[in-house]
């Protein structure tokens, strides 16, 4: 008995291949399947939510330093004679039940003789109102034009800090402010000195190695062995005391550079010891390209990702390096404001102990240097491409 023949379902298409049909791809895979090595990264970044949250503190951070002039309520040098150390206002909305919009309270000042003190207290009879986008103390922007425009402003003929007032009746608020373009500059202008030193002699030892290799590497160990608050005192106290606060501003970040680039050198050299022996390399080499060519088109190229990661996470060393010379007396001085020099101010334990807002400087440090950790963790991550 002959059986009748059966069709056997299959699932295969009988269609023609298409090699650029990407049916069988959700838009998922194919934005990862089509994506480059810098794209890879920022869609992996963008998964870190606290890498994510402290690179928006840090786009904030600095563009607080563009506009430090009209961000600041006042000038940084405005004194307010009959306001020395001021203790920080509240900002209040309604006044006695009633809607008054952002305002603070007046102060009532009362001199202690017996611990020889100012004591002020609220006066809830006095209103200074806030303005906004106002007119107030002049100023001359980035020193190329002068101006009068603010974001907050104080009452006419009134007062507002936020943050109180030092020594000298300055406003805590606006010294800050204009102390964070000093110290997170000096942070990018030292890496761009010590990215450049770090790829040009690790990229010498990693590709030559050798005996050139031997020199560098035992260089570098004698820079890592010496103790960094020590040798960063010791060079800062050779700079000329006659020297403008320019010169300092400049001198502080060289030193900072000079003593930081090892480690990048060795992050270059390890990579490129490896990258070296592939097949790419060898083809260039072959064709007559020159060291510098292999190195900066070929090599550098295959882990820059992972060299931007490694320097941010060099900055916050600089940044809290100012910071400690600045503190100590050794870094900048005034009429140079920044962070460092405002902690330098507050020493004395017994103006902390009566006074203390002033430690406040201190806030902002803590917040940028974990922001730069937390953002250096995340471009790490996903510069790594086995996670």
């Amino acid at each position: 008995m002959i059986l009748p023949k059966r069709v056997v379902e299959h699932y295969v298409s009988d269609k023609p291949f298409d090699p650029l049909s990407i049916e069988a791809l959700t838009p998922e895979q194919e934005k990862y399947y089509m994506a480059s090595q810098w794209q890879l990264m920022w869609l992996k970044l963008k998964r870190h939510k606290v890498a994510m949250f402290s690179a928006y503190i840090l786009f904030f951070a600095y563009v607080t330093c563009i506009f430090t002039e009209v961000i600041s309520p006042y000038n940084l040098n405005t004194r307010h004679t009959n306001r020395l150390f001021a203790p920080p206002q509240s900002v209040h909305l309604f006044h006695q039940g009633s809607f008054q919009g952002p305002f603070v309270y007046g102060y009532k000042v009362n001199l202690n003789m017996t611990n020889l003190k100012r004591e002020y207290t609220e006066d809830t009879n006095t209103i200074h109102r806030l303005r906004f986008l106002c007119s107030g103390d002049p100023y001359q922007f980035w020193n190329l034009f002068e101006a009068t425009f603010h974001l907050v402003c104080p009452a006419k003929d009134g007062y507002f800090f936020w943050l109180g007032t030092d020594r000298l009746g300055r406003d805590m608020l606006s010294r800050i402010i204009h102390g964070a373009r000093i110290s997170l500059t000096i942070g990018l202008i030292g890496i761009v000195i010590s990215m450049a030193l770090g790829i040009v002699i690790g990229g010498i030892a990693g590709y030559y190695g050798g005996q050139i290799d031997n020199v560098i590497q035992r260089v570098i160990e004698v820079f890592r062995s010496f103790p960094e608050l020590p040798l960063w005192m010791s060079l800062s106290a050779i700079l000329p005391v006659n020297w403008s606060p320019i010169l300092v501003f400049f001198g502080i970040t060289v030193i900072l550079a000079f003593l930081d680039w090892t480690s990048l050198a060795r992050a270059v050299r390890s990579r490129l010891l490896a990258l070296r022996e592939e097949d790419y390399c060898a083809a260039a080499q072959l064709m007559g390209a020159r060291p510098r060519r292999i190195i900066g088109r070929h090599l550098l190229p295959g882990f820059l990702s992972h060299l931007i990661a490694s320097a941010t996470l060099s900055i916050p060393s600089m940044i809290l390096g100012e910071t400690a010379l600045s503190f100590l007396g050794l870094g900048l001085r005034p009429p140079i404001t920044s962070w460092g020099v405002l902690l330098n101010e507050a020493q004395n334990i017994n103006v902390v102990a009566l006074y203390p807002w002033l430690m406040l400087p201190v806030v902002p440090v803590i917040v940028v240097i974990l922001a730069f950790n937390f953002f250096g963790d995340g471009l790490r991550d996903a510069a790594d491409p086995y996670k």
